[in-house]
């Protein structure tokens, strides 16, 4: 190859790469280009901005002292109270907890004809036991929940704050709301309330705040089916009883039956779908014949209709391996419980959601490079309703994140707290 074809084939790689890049480039629509750039252009919202980069020691002091009150699934209760007050010394019009422990303050519109809401779950992952204690190297904050997502309840309080302190004015309704249950077991409880029928209030546009790069915008739902299989026998001892039913041995001709038959599925169908045997537990020793043995499973898709076909999988090979494993000439029967834990609906909503726009248009504005994608979070519940949604992310750099080794880092991280305030001024129509 002569020099001048080498260099021709540079460029054309060089090119290729530019046009690529173009190609993944997301741009909103210039009407919402124009509505952000006019937002941002108000004297409150430039004070509000300022201010926001002005409170950032105090943002930080505030998902210290939330992070070091234990929040595990269901024993939220004291993070929500200490939640109550900060925004009620920050200025609020109403401040209550829901029947579920979700917390919910409202700063009140001029036309009060629409409700958009700005949420961060207060849970962990962590047992109530567990060191949350933060300590720091830096700019590098480190605990268990550090990020996710005392970070974005923290994010809730400077935004408040902020538009207080620029007098700014909406024509709808703005909820502040730190929800419970957004984690494993908690299985979205909290939102889900929320947009139940006995919600305390009709919410018509949500917007989270959890984790994820600094440009992530959630506008799709990965759905979710998680279950619990208990197998259960007398139980004896092993070498007394030997050849009776042993619930160990049924749960491993079921996992082997399921994870045959799931993977099969998984291999040949699109979109993704995934399944995933995450604990294993039961028996009292080693030499006793078990009385029960359990597993707990999930499994995903983005796709309802392969959610559920996965479903079906897992049911079936649960049912068909009990079933062959009591024919085996065994003593007496294994029976089978399959108790769900945890339901998560899929959904999309569309790029061109006005809500989705507007973030876009925010994200651009602030340099902050935009991305959609989808995810387990919150938004999955109005997503699946068809209510517009989405999930934005806390900024910063975290790592680690649902271990004990979990780090927040404030790098440029008042950008995401600016994004997250523009989106819902221009979701709830500035006034001023």
């Amino acid at each position: 190859m002569n020099v001048k074809r080498i260099k021709i084939f540079f460029w054309i790689i060089i090119f290729s790469g530019f046009y690529n890049y173009a190609q993944d480039v997301i741009t909103a629509n210039k009407s919402f280009t124009k509505e952000v750039t006019k937002i941002t252009t108000y004297t409150s919202v430039q004070m509000a901005l300022k201010a926001i980069d002005d409170f950032d020691a105090e943002t930080i002091k505030n998902m210290i002292t939330l992070n070091e009150i234990p929040a595990p699934p269901f024993k939220e209760t004291n993070r929500a109270r200490k939640f109550v007050e900060m925004l009620t010394k920050t200025g609020i019009d109403s401040v209550w907890i829901d029947s579920v422990g979700n917390v919910l303050a409202l700063r009140k519109g001029k036309k009060r004809q629409k409700k958009v809401v700005l949420d961060a779950h207060m849970d962990t992952v962590f047992p109530l036991e567990t060191d949350v204690t933060v300590k720091k190297e830096g700019a590098t904050y480190k605990a268990p929940g550090i990020g996710d997502n005392t970070r974005g309840m923290a994010m809730l309080i400077t935004i408040l704050k902020a538009m207080n302190t620029a007098s700014i004015k909406t024509e709808a309704d703005i909820v502040f709301i730190g929800t419970v249950g957004e984690e494993g077991l908690g299985d979205l409880r909290g939102v889900k309330h929320l947009f139940g029928e006995t919600s305390d209030i009709k919410i018509d546009s949500w917007i989270s705040i959890d984790g994820g790069g600094n440009g992530r915008i959630i506008n799709g739902g990965l759905g979710s089916k998680r279950y619990k299989a208990i197998f259960k026998g007398k139980g004896g001892h092993s070498w007394g009883a030997f050849g009776l039913a042993n619930p160990h041995h049924a749960l491993g001709y079921a996992i082997a039956l399921f994870e045959e038959k799931a993977t099969e599925y998984t291999n040949t169908k699109d979109p993704k779908t995934s399944f995933n045997i995450g604990r294993i537990g039961g028996g009292t020793s080693v030499n006793s014949i078990p009385f029960e043995s359990w597993m707990e499973v999930d499994m995903r898709s983005l796709n309802p209709k392969k959610l559920l076909e996965i479903d079906n999988i897992f049911k079936s090979s649960m049912k068909l391996a009990v079933k062959k494993y009591n024919e085996s000439g065994i003593k007496d029967k294994i029976t089978l419980v399959i108790e769900p834990i945890g339901d998560r609906p899929s959904g999309k909503l569309p790029e061109t959601t006005p809500l989705v726009q507007r973030a876009i248009a925010v994200a651009t504005y602030l340099n902050i490079p935009p991305q959609l994608s989808t995810g387990s979070t919150n938004s999955n519940i109005p997503i699946a309703k068809n209510i517009p949604a989405i999930t934005i992310s806390r900024g910063g750099v975290g790592t680690g994140a649902h271990s004990l080794h979990e780090t927040w880092t404030n790098t440029d991280a008042t950008k995401n707290i600016k994004m997250a305030m523009v989106i819902t001024l221009a979701e709830s129509g500035l006034l001023y």
